[in-house]
């Protein structure tokens, strides 16, 4: 658990090293960003099949998805990275998270060449995992800025996570005091989508681990639980976040749990070979 304030802004810090379980994996969009430090050979991604594959050598940036995205990892994957809560990465970043919206950016434009240079020289000198995670912390602590309405942001998402997405937007900004296009305007600039978007994003995202891919599904039950208007609405939202219908989607999870039982990655990725 990262030390405060961090606490505040991110969920975990990795370490990832050996074969990855696919040499492609799918990452349908959740409500969380991303900060990899690579220290092994490039890795690609491919930010929705409209774009082309983008190699990433010192690492990515990656703020909150509004899309599947599509790794493809080296057979000697080593690095180390983040797990950032979606308005986590604000405070460490020198533009709005709407520019860098379903765009990776290596971290070199983020930080700059010289200054990730000296921090993979030093990671990858490091003694051993712990002494690398304890350095990445160090940095992130020492790159905190101060960022206006960051608390108006974390507290409002907040209140959207705890209810898995299921709230009235409008009350949202009723109840922080503020207008909606203001509240709008902030979560694009420190998150890079809407509130209706990161709610959107939780609520799908609650539904799928809802999920046990080993029994039988009732989607309409599903469906009905979630809040979703129909099965028809959550076969939409299902396609438009992970460009997969119900169904494949879970045919995939299960080839994953049935190949790879037990595998740390074992919650969200899905191969995509």
């Amino acid at each position: 658990m990262p030390r405060p304030p961090l606490d505040g802004l991110i969920d975990d810090l990795y370490y990832l090293e050996g074969a990855p379980p696919y040499a492609r994996l799918t990452l349908p969009p959740s409500p969380s960003a991303l900060l990899i430090v690579n220290l092994g050979a490039p890795f690609r991604i491919r930010a929705g099949t409209d774009i082309e594959t983008a190699e990433y050598a010192d690492g990515c940036v990656v703020t909150m998805p509004t899309r599947a995205f599509e790794f493809g990892y080296p057979p000697g994957t080593r690095s180390v990275g983040v797990h950032v809560k979606p308005w986590g990465l604000a405070p460490f970043l020198p533009m709005p998270a709407a520019e860098l919206c379903d765009r990776p950016v290596t971290v070199e434009q983020v930080w700059g060449r010289p200054a990730i240079a000296e921090l993979r020289d030093r990671l990858a000198t490091a003694a051993g995992p712990y002494e690398m995670l304890t350095l990445l912390e160090e940095e992130l602590m020492r790159r905190l800025c101060e960022t206006a309405g960051l608390g108006l942001v974390r507290h409002t998402s907040s209140v959207i996570a705890a209810a898995s997405g299921a709230v009235a937007i409008g009350d949202l900004s009723v109840a922080a005091g503020v207008s909606s296009t203001h509240l709008a305007q902030r979560f694009k600039e420190l998150i890079g989508v809407t509130p209706k978007r990161l709610a959107r994003t939780y609520r799908f995202t609650a539904t799928v681990f809802a999920i046990n891919p080993a029994g039988p599904i009732d989607w309409g039950d599903l469906a009905g639980a979630a809040g979703y208007f129909d099965q028809a609405h959550f076969g939409h939202e299902f396609r438009a976040f992970t460009g997969l219908t119900p169904t494949r989607y879970v045919e995939v999870r299960r080839r994953f749990l049935r190949e790879h039982p037990g595998h740390a990655l074992d919650g969200w990725p899905l191969p995509a070979d």
